[in-house]
């Protein structure tokens, strides 16, 4: 049971993770910036403060239009990962 456990929670991390990185890959176009320089910010924040350092990048954005751009994004993402990897579901593990 503990090997599942393992499994799943390694599964569910990765999609997690891709779905940052994709996240910030999306969002890069919209706002003009390299996606290397935003994809590399999910290396180094979490979630909670990811925008606090995108903000920066472009003053000339407000923040509420961010996180619409931001959620917008990461809807993509997901639709988008769903697509190529299956649905993120955890699995029952019994």
């Amino acid at each position: 049971m503990l090997k599942k456990q393992e499994v799943e929670s390694a599964r569910l991390a990765d999609f997690e993770f891709r779905l940052r990185a994709r996240t910030m890959k999306l969002l890069a176009a919209p706002l003009d910036i390299e996606p290397a320089i935003l994809i590399a910010l999910v290396a180094r924040h979490g979630d909670d403060v990811l925008l606090d350092h995108v903000a920066p990048l472009r003053p000339d954005i407000d923040i509420p239009a961010l996180q619409a751009m931001f959620d917008a994004c990461r809807a993509e993402a997901r639709v988008q990962l769903i697509g190529e990897l299956g649905d993120p579901s955890p699995h029952r593990l019994a």
